[in-house]
């Protein structure tokens, strides 16, 4: 089989490489579906946490400042005690949110797929029930 395409479209700085990179870390796809999702493109930290099991306040606000710092969404601060900080897709988010939600309604329509892949060493499901953080 011969390959299509230059040399160009291969280098490590390639649009496939950067739409995949949204995807190298679990929670940037999760928190951008979620807040379009369940919170119409805006939720408060709390919130936030709360519609998202499994992920510690440490990596909530991680991942959220690097979707800040990346422009997915903004950091706005409400004037009040205490401080309430409320987090809002961009439209650049909107965009990506797109994606996400073509990937996530695959992964619906393809679950008897996704049970048939053989476990990983890391994966979070297990076939025989026993949580491997344990």
């Amino acid at each position: 089989m011969q390959a299509t395409g230059s040399d160009q479209d291969w280098r490590e700085d390639c649009a496939p490489r950067r739409v995949m990179e949204l995807f190298s870390t679990k929670w940037t796809s999760m928190i951008l579906h979620t807040l379009q999702a369940r919170h119409d493109g805006a939720a408060r930290t709390g919130v936030l946490q709360r519609s998202l099991p499994g992920i510690s306040k440490k990596m909530l606000v991680q991942t959220l400042r690097e979707m800040e710092a990346s422009g997915l969404l903004t950091r706005h601060v409400e004037r009040v005690v205490p401080p309430a900080v409320e987090y809002r897709l961009t439209p650049l988010g909107h965009r990506f949110v797109g994606l996400v939600d073509l990937v996530y309604g695959w992964g619906r329509d393809n679950a008897d797929a996704l049970d048939q892949l053989q476990e990983r060493a890391t994966s979070r499901r297990r076939s025989d029930g026993v949580d491997p953080a344990l």
